[in-house]
């Protein structure tokens, strides 16, 4: 009995139709990967050692040599972790929790930057009792420096940098957060 734990009688490895499956869905995420333009593949998190595999299968036309290459090129997919495909189709899924995740950031960013400018130091004393890291005096500059430009109708040097602190602090606060709730994770688990 091959395979099979001899206690429990569970097989101890994926069935081959299972194998077969996987195989199946990494050929499927190649091809994905060599219909992208070159500029959407550099955002995604492909290692370096696949990018040229999948320009060299970009590059073949012919049917059959092209089927080829994107068989080789899942090949070589397969070799990497499961955790480096799935960050690579969670990067490609536009649904995908990532790109939810960093859309909101935006979003946030955007609607603080907007307090800023409307309600000034109001606004700014909330978003420091949210994130107390934040630097005060850099922000409040530059609240006013970009109040200034949309007052003058100049370029919106300071908007733009403006909207750049928030969101890194934003993410960055998001960031400790995440770290908080895996510590009271493990923390449950440990509990258990």
């Amino acid at each position: 009995m091959r395979g099979k734990d001899e206690d429990t009688g569970d097989f101890l490895a994926p069935s081959r139709s299972q194998q077969r499956r996987e195989a199946l869905d990494v050929l499927a995420l190649a091809s994905r990967l060599s219909e992208l333009e070159p500029g959407r593949l550099a955002k995604l998190p492909v290692p370096e050692s696949l990018l040229p595999h999948i320009a060299e299968t970009r590059r073949i036309t012919s049917h059959i040599a092209h089927k080829r290459q994107l068989a080789f090129l899942a090949k070589q997919m397969r070799r990497e972790d499961d955790a480096v495909l799935d960050a690579i189709r969670d990067a490609l899924d536009a649904g995908g929790e990532a790109a939810r995740q960093e859309t909101a950031l935006l979003h946030r960013a955007e609607r603080w930057r907007e307090r800023l400018l409307e309600e000034g130091d109001a606004a700014l004393a909330e978003l420091l009792a949210e994130h107390p890291q934040a630097d005060r005096q850099k922000l409040r500059q530059l609240a006013r420096n970009a109040a200034d430009e949309r007052s003058r109708n100049r370029p919106p040097k300071a908007f733009r940098e403006l909207f750049r602190e928030v969101r890194d602090l934003l993410a960055a606060g998001m960031d400790t957060s995440a770290d908080a709730d895996t510590g009271t994770a493990r923390r449950d688990d440990q509990d258990t």
